[in-house]
């Protein structure tokens, strides 16, 4: 019998210490969950709301300033946890070369597809600046170019595009590939906010303003509308090899978690990985900052507080 109790008792202890130790296991880290802000709003606001969702499930966040670009590489070597708007066209090459030499894991898409290219607002044909629009060929004429020359265009039409850091020269690469550098030149913007600025200025001065612009954003409901260049093909673009005569691709909004993520984070990367936000709860985010005027942070407790019972599903390990 006394041989019997102590067999029971060491059974007992060993069930204690293995689901002592399971229950450790599965609690997360308190290792903080580094999260990356860039520069364009729905990013950071997002940003933001990811780390106000983890640090209600109990988690310590850190926030890090990281170039769009760079982060994947950071991300595989682990100084940053995750990402949350992974870009096809922007930034997939980086994504997909971070990926393959391995350290992220690809952890699944929005809800949302995406188109990055440039475009007007629809006041520009509404003013009959440039007939033919939105065809890209209506930007051979020189009566359309002449009616977005700026200050700073030496005489030629401009094109505004996003902060260098997004695309390099893929745009100026492709005015040069369909035959427009004679009428155009591109110039970039110091980032997102210059953008905007651009779009009220050109309305202001009553001339014409092609920008770069991404969906989804605030400006889904405002009027503004993508120029159809040549249909994107894979391998079109001269980093790949192509002639660059391409528009942009219908492409994925994706998250990226460092490898160890799921391991040290196990509830926080469930979560993270059903997190996925359609195209009109994206827009709505930047739309707080960049047509209401809200802080970044001020945004995220707003959109979290509006949206409760949106990203309380995420939370649900069912």
């Amino acid at each position: 019998m006394l041989k019997f109790l102590k067999s029971f008792a060491i059974t007992a202890l060993l069930a204690s210490i293995f689901l002592t130790a399971s229950i450790v296991k599965a609690a997360d880290s308190k290792k903080p969950i580094v999260i990356p802000l860039h520069n364009w709003s729905s990013q950071v606001v997002m940003s933001y709301v990811i780390g106000g969702i983890f640090e209600s499930m109990g988690n310590n966040v850190e926030y890090v300033s990281a170039d769009s670009q760079a982060v994947y590489e950071s991300i595989r070597q682990g100084d940053v946890t995750i990402s949350h708007e992974v870009w096809q066209s922007a930034f997939g090459k980086s994504f997909d070369n971070a990926r393959d030499a391995g350290g992220l894991l690809d952890w699944g898409d929005h809800e949302a597809r995406t188109l990055e290219d440039m475009g007007y607002p629809n006041w520009v044909v509404e003013k009959g600046l440039c007939p033919g629009l939105p065809d890209w060929t209506a930007l051979k004429n020189p009566d359309c170019a002449k009616n977005f020359v700026t200050p700073d265009s030496g005489g030629k039409g401009r094109m505004l595009e996003g902060p260098q850091s997004w695309h390099q020269d893929l745009i100026p690469q492709r005015i040069e590939a369909l035959g427009l550098s004679d009428l155009w030149t591109v110039k970039f913007a110091g980032g997102a906010d210059a953008l905007w600025a651009e779009l009220k200025a050109a309305k202001k001065e009553g001339r014409g303003t092609i920008i770069f612009n991404w969906t989804p954003n605030f400006t889904d409901g405002a009027g503004f509308t993508f120029i159809d260049f040549p249909p994107y093909t894979d391998g079109c673009r001269p980093v790949d090899g192509g002639d660059g005569k391409c528009g942009s691709p219908d492409g994925y909004l994706k998250k990226a978690v460092h490898e160890d993520f799921p391991k040290t984070h196990p509830k926080a990367a469930a979560m993270f990985k059903k997190l996925s936000f359609n195209a009109s709860q994206i827009g709505a985010m930047a739309a707080l900052v960049d047509e209401d005027g809200m802080t970044q942070q001020d945004a995220a407790k707003k959109w979290l507080a509006d949206n409760e019972k949106v990203w309380k599903e995420f939370t649900h390990s069912h």
